[in-house]
């Protein structure tokens, strides 16, 4: 029977405008309108919270023996490391001091590391006065414009400068003087860090996270302290505010050297955080952790019993009552192992942020710690901070117009070619342990809705397609003709295709306009960024994509079996496309035929795309290192 089937796929580089005759409505009007109990967002909910509770339930296991807990632990460890995916290699970091300048009591060298080949970190060490070896600290930064220079975090560093820590903090990717989006000018063409949502596109495909590449800067920047001779190797310890909470987190998790850490303005529970803010950055969303069953107090839990101190704001939009539950079970495991005094929470009565009774705490753990001494530290220099073109590292503000300086598009693109070099013979059931698309015998059948027809001649047959619990599937169904039926998903909605189908269905075709979950009544409406639940899909380890592309061959074979047709044929375009192509790929002889009106050729063009962002729900969880979307006509 397959080999009857011809398989033809039709490419069509523009997008067709076309205005629909009628408004057609098939959910409520008020489908969607409480944000917080929209489809996708409710449907995501409750896997995350069957994953925590399991999660939860295997802790309150591991709390019987010092030997069970071990064996958590090392489970959370391997699942991060699965979610970061493979690191960078070590290469020479090749540090330079561009500059020193002088402040009472400590000093700040301006450095440059390479944290790869051509890539550049630009960093200040705070030095203190004397011959050391001091213990040092590393301190990724929170998400400020201005990186390394921004004042709550010049504050933290001369503080522990002026008692005896010296201090790394370096820019992230994105911030600071490494930005990677300039302008034609040379200057920084986003403000804040809206550059992680369009960096955080490519290394989805190439199997990381922008995080890998963050965390893989700090670990080099410990690297880098390890490297200096007045630094005390053993006693190495790391604090950062918001996003630098968050680098914090993975570096103390995964880097041993570390021997104290104090977290800020970050940890808290995924099932607090998912509600409210929601996602953060892309760096912060890594794939599969949720339903691996890792959450936010795992980073304490993985690392127990080594000293970790919680920095938390009563104010914080990041959930505290989450923060307070992550402190309970850190020290309910701290407690079994026998270190209880070895983790702390801090709550100052302020707003998200490295505020000043943080600051004093952090120092106080870390001298406690690492110097071995009880301080009462107090912040009285009130001094203005350096401003940022005192502290600039690079000659012209940003590592990217330095000669020969590389880019984070060209790690990506050099990376993906070493993997295109390694890739398997493609075959369809890799494309679906990628994906998740079930074979078509194990999709359900939908339950099928038929709605009271609307009083218009010739109007279609409302239905709403169910293909799971919780999942809603409008549809406009044109049942009659005799020749082969037609499936229409169009990613702008049922209307932009009204006059497609009529015109199919007068040429004797019967029609069904299907809109996959995410995309016209159900579209979400955006109450994080766009791109929110797809997030919690990604931490989920569920691919958005081979969801679509499921609900197209559920609407695909219901259609085929009414008219007990040998197949059907499917047109869509624009978001929709990749989803389309990878159905019809995996099911040739329900689909025989294709046809797309897409913008994106294959996802390779997203590596060196300024403007990826909005086609993150298209990104496969590292497809490219086995395929591209060409290479899914050879199936």
């Amino acid at each position: 029977m397959r080999a009857s089937i011809s398989f033809c796929i039709l490419i069509i580089s523009c997008v067709l405008n076309v205005q629909a005759q009628s408004e057609y409505r098939v959910l409520p009007r008020d489908f969607n309108s409480d944000k917080t109990q929209q489809m996708m967002r409710s449907y995501l909910r409750q896997q995350v919270h069957a994953a925590m509770d399991q999660r939860r339930s295997e802790l309150e296991t591991s709390l019987k023996s010092e030997k069970a807990i071990a064996a958590y632990q090392q489970k959370r460890r391997k699942a991060l490391q699965n979610s970061l995916g493979k690191l960078p290699e070590r290469t020479p970091l090749n540090p330079q001091t561009r500059g020193t300048i002088s402040q009472p009591g400590f000093t700040i060298e301006k450095i440059l590391y390479e944290s790869q080949p051509g890539f550049h970190v630009t960093a200040h060490v705070y030095r203190p006065e004397g011959t050391g070896p001091f213990p040092a600290i590393l301190h990724p930064v929170g998400h400020s414009e201005n990186g390394k220079a921004y004042e709550s975090y010049q504050r933290a560093n001369r503080l522990l400068a002026q008692n005896g820590f010296i201090v790394l903090c370096f820019d992230p990717i994105g911030q600071g003087e490494r930005k990677q989006i300039l302008d034609e000018a040379g200057s920084p063409h986003h403000r804040g860090t809206h550059e992680h949502q369009e960096l955080g596109v490519a290394p989805i495909l190439l199997g990381r996270s922008l995080g890998t590449y963050m965390l893989w800067d700090g670990v080099r920047g410990i690297d880098y302290l390890c490297s200096r001779p007045d630094v005390d190797r053993a006693k190495i310890g790391c604090t950062g505010n918001s996003g630098g909470g968050n680098l914090t987190s993975y570096l103390m998790t995964f880097d041993d050297r570390i021997v104290a850490a104090a977290p800020g303005c970050f940890m808290t529970t995924h099932r607090f955080k998912n509600e409210s803010p929601g996602p953060g950055d892309a760096e912060q969303n890594l794939y599969g952790q949720i339903g691996s069953g890792f959450d936010h107090p795992d980073y304490i839990l993985t690392r127990a019993p080594k000293p970790t101190l919680i920095l938390a704001a009563t104010k914080d939009f990041v959930p505290i009552d989450g923060t307070w539950d992550a402190y309970r079970q850190a020290k309910r495991v701290y407690t079994q192992l026998g270190y209880p005094e070895r983790v702390d929470l801090i709550e100052a009565n302020e707003k998200h942020g490295f505020s000043q009774r943080l600051r004093e705490g952090a120092v106080r753990f870390f001298a406690r710690w690492l110097q071995g001494r009880r301080l009462e530290v107090f912040e009285i220099d009130d001094s203005p901070v350096l401003t940022d073109q005192e502290l600039q590292v690079t000659p012209q503000g940003q590592v990217l117009n330095m000669k020969d300086e590389r880019s984070l598009f060209d790690l990506f693109t050099d990376y993906e070619q070493q993997l295109a070099a390694k890739r398997p013979p493609l075959t369809r059931r890799l494309v679906r342990q990628l994906t998740g698309i079930r074979v078509l015998k194990d999709l359900p059948e939908p339950k099928v809705e038929l709605l009271e027809n609307q009083k218009t001649l010739n109007a279609p047959e409302r239905l709403v397609l169910t293909p799971e619990p919780g999942i809603s599937l409008p549809a406009l169904y044109w049942p009659e003709g005799n020749k082969s039926p037609i499936l229409l998903a169009p990613s702008a909605g049922m209307n932009s295709s009204i006059k497609t189908a009529e015109q199919l269905n007068s040429e004797g075709h019967p029609v069904l306009i299907v809109e996959v979950r995410d995309t016209g009544e159900t579209k979400t409406r955006n109450w994080r960024f766009p791109g929110a639940d797809y997030y919690i899909a990604h931490m989920l380890g569920r691919c958005w994509l081979g969801m679509q592309a499921e609900d197209l061959l559920v609407s695909a074979r219901w259609l085929q079996s009414l008219h007990n047709a040998k197949s059907v044929e499917l047109q869509s375009d624009g978001a929709l496309g990749p989803a389309a192509l990878h159905a019809a790929a995996l099911e040739p002889v329900l689909i025989s035929q294709l046809q797309l009106k897409s913008e994106l050729n294959s996802w390779r063009e997203l590596l060196t795309s300024r403007d990826a962002f909005h086609q993150l729900h298209i990104a496969v969880q590292n497809g490219l290192a086995y395929y591209d979307l060409p290479d899914l006509n050879k199936l």
